[in-house]
């Protein structure tokens, strides 16, 4: 996922760990190594969203054996904060407009909560799915949320 700057590119995956690459500039070399390699996780990477209004600060969620979403300072290379959400980690993506982080999840509670940021702070918890909610996206006003499963 590109950050909003177009600077880094974030990866994460099965085996724990949290990418950050530098953004491909018009005439630069392949094989590019990564800016930083975060490994705090303790289960596959699920779910990355850019801070739009903080291009350097990147959110991760863990899957089941984690259950973590983390915030990480790119610049400095560090996690700034962390938090156990009790269960896995779908998608995650920032809401511009509020200032907040919308996390879905899967097992164990199948729903949405949005987090103020950068206290998360549970804003609300939006239940009612039958299975993992896997992909979150908002209206471009920001005023609605919609989910697939």
């Amino acid at each position: 996922m590109w950050s909003p700057d177009g600077r880094y590119l974030a990866s994460g995956g099965n085996d724990n760990l949290v990418y950050v690459w530098p953004g491909v500039q018009e005439g630069s070399g392949q094989g590019s190594s990564s800016v930083h390699r975060f490994s705090e996780h303790q289960g596959a990477v699920k779910a990355l969203a850019w801070c739009p209004w903080q291009p350097n600060i990147l959110a991760s969620g863990g899957g089941t054996s984690d259950r973590h979403i983390r915030i990480w300072n790119v610049n400095s290379g560090s996690c700034i904060s962390a938090l156990d959400t009790q269960s896995q980690v779908s998608s995650l993506m920032f809401a511009p407009n509020y200032k907040e982080l919308v996390s879905s999840h899967g097992y164990a509670h199948d729903n949405v909560v949005i987090w103020k940021y950068p206290s998360l702070t549970k804003v609300a918890e939006l239940n009612g799915h039958k299975a993992r909610v896997l992909n979150i996206t908002m209206s471009p006003d920001c005023s609605t949320i919609a989910t697939s499963w």
